[in-house]
């Protein structure tokens, strides 16, 4: 899929992996699920295997048959959203990334798996400084990514036609929601998922650091 340059107008970001390191929380609050129901703590580099399809997806994962998936996954809920910055930042270089792109004119939207409010609560903490137009988390009724549905209303609830928008993201669920819902597909390497993964899927641009971004997106 070719975009035109001067097409590119906004760019819609996913959330965890991308704008913000949050698998040290994520860890930690599936950590006590798990070891509330007797089953033994991963490790951070499992907890990095299992997340991006959604909260229910990663317990799941991480359950195994080992226990009732309902109640860990309630657990994981109740843990998370107690305590879901204690270790949370924006990555390292992001935010000049980000202001280049403001230079740009560019419009700002997030689109993520994780719950509606904390997607909106971790913004609002982290990005406030820039302008995010539109942030959706999972919201009952919109499937989620990589069903184009929820990337497709952003970009209407900033204006613009799909081929204006730029998915950005470090997974490969992100870049087939980006080619399901027909907008330049921007994978990111210092998220969570291996750079293997991101060249496999076959993004229109692979950016190894934050200064590489901009380029990437408007080019």
């Amino acid at each position: 899929m070719v975009i035109e340059v001067n097409r590119i107008r906004a760019a819609i970001f996913d959330l965890d992996g991308t704008l913000v390191d949050s698998l040290g929380d994520i860890a930690h609050a599936l950590t006590t699920a798990l070891v509330s129901h007797g089953l033994p703590a991963p490790t951070l580099a499992q907890v990095r295997g299992w997340v991006g399809d959604g909260a229910r997806s990663l317990v799941t994962r991480a359950v195994a048959g080992r226990a009732d998936v309902d109640a860990v996954y309630d657990g994981f809920g109740e843990a998370y959203r107690a305590a879901p910055m204690a270790r949370t930042t924006i990555y390292e270089g992001l935010g000049p990334a980000l202001d280049e792109l403001v230079a740009r004119g560019l419009a700002f939207a997030i689109v993520s798996n994780k719950p509606h409010e904390l997607t909106r609560t971790l913004a609002a903490a982290l990005l406030s400084a820039w302008p995010f137009a539109a942030v959706f988390g999972q919201r009952a009724g919109i499937p989620l990514k990589p069903d184009p549905t929820a990337a497709l209303i952003a970009a209407d609830a900033l204006g613009l036609p799909p081929a204006s928008c730029a998915f950005v993201g470090d997974s490969g669920v992100d870049i087939a929601c980006a080619r399901a819902a027909k907008m330049r597909a921007v994978a990111v390497s210092w998220g969570f998922r291996p750079r293997r993964e991101l060249v496999a899927a076959g993004p229109d641009a692979l950016v190894d650091a934050p200064e590489e971004l901009c380029a990437a997106i408007c080019r």
